[in-house]
């Protein structure tokens, strides 16, 4: 009676025993499960994240503005936008942008009445980095270190009413008197580096004698009639719009659009030019149609596909950096 007391007691045990392992490798498995669930829902919260907003709140404005007067007074607001135009917005600077201008050597230069600030690193044959259109010299803080850790002079700018230059409009010439003035204080240099508006101006600047033998286009737009769409399509204007802002420029310039863009400049230069185009295809600002059309008009220039990287990341890639110095260097 006692052993089978004993073995009903064990019994009991081993089937609570069962039963508890049972119910923890239970409660273990749903833990892991939830915090895999949770990890996978943080993951895809991070990765969904919405980029923060750079949009200067004045472009905001008008993108919500510019239809509504184009209704009402097309005329003004056609008028107002061929100034816009004219007029780079500018955006806030990252602060490591800001620490980089500082390890800089600084040193102005006068276009127009307006003071334009530039930059120079390290000491040897000149490189001149141009940026785009409501950019800053301080885009290029990739670039410079590996020019001057190849025994480069790297010279950057902020162009008139740019960065922290002075001026609330500019243009192309603008640009080209910029080049000619810093050219004055630094010397000739061996290439030039434009991303985006920086390599229509030195294009521009080219076929009007400056003497460069070595041009690196970095996402820059070619193409006048798309440099006019894009530009509608920024502050949410009417196709109208744009054939008055033509108008305006034959108007006021006594040439068409077309004339002064890069697909064209290109075919008037004075001189050879060593020409090395870099653009993504995944570029949304600048389709990479640019720089193939530009190809085929310019056969010698080479072209250099990326993917991934738009149109201002591409400036902070390292395999397109060492791209660059390789033709520099070549």
């Amino acid at each position: 009676m006692n052993l089978q007391l004993r073995r009903l007691d064990l019994n009991y045990q081993e089937n609570n025993l069962t039963q508890y392992l049972c119910y923890s490798l239970r409660v273990f498995l749903c833990v892991k499960k939830n915090r895999r669930e949770h990890r996978d829902s943080r993951r895809k919260a991070i990765m969904t994240k919405k980029k923060k907003d750079h949009t200067p709140l004045a472009l905001k404005v008008i993108r919500w503005g510019f239809p509504k007067v184009e209704r009402i007074a097309p005329s003004l607001a056609h008028n107002y936008a061929f100034n816009l135009f004219f007029t780079p917005f500018r955006f806030t600077v990252p602060q490591r942008e800001k620490e980089f201008l500082v390890t800089g050597e600084k040193f102005t230069v006068s276009v127009k009445g307006k003071k334009v600030q530039a930059y120079s690193w390290g000491n040897g044959p000149v490189v001149l980095l141009v940026h785009g259109w409501a950019g800053r010299a301080g885009q290029f803080r990739k670039f410079i270190p590996k020019l001057v850790a190849n025994n480069y002079r790297a010279v950057a700018f902020d162009g008139p009413a740019h960065g922290n230059s002075e001026g609330r409009k500019t243009n192309v010439p603008e640009f080209e008197e910029v080049f000619h003035k810093i050219m004055e204080q630094v010397g000739t240099p061996v290439a030039v580096i434009g991303h985006s508006f920086g390599g229509v101006a030195s294009i521009y600047s080219i076929r009007n004698g400056l003497p460069i033998s070595k041009l690196i286009n970095i996402a820059s737009p070619t193409i006048g009639e798309d440099i006019i769409k894009g530009f509608v399509k920024t502050i949410n204007a009417s196709p109208a719009t744009g054939v008055a802002f033509k108008a305006h420029v034959q108007k006021t310039f006594h040439t068409s659009f077309e004339d002064i863009s890069a697909i064209n400049l290109i075919k008037f230069l004075p001189h050879e030019l060593k020409l090395l185009l870099v653009h993504d295809e995944d570029d949304k600002e600048v389709p990479i149609n640019h720089p193939i059309l530009l190809q085929k008009v310019y056969p010698s220039a080479q072209l250099l596909k990326t993917s991934g990287l738009g149109h201002s990341r591409i400036l902070k890639d390292d395999a397109v950096i060492q791209k660059c110095l390789e033709f520099i260097q070549g």
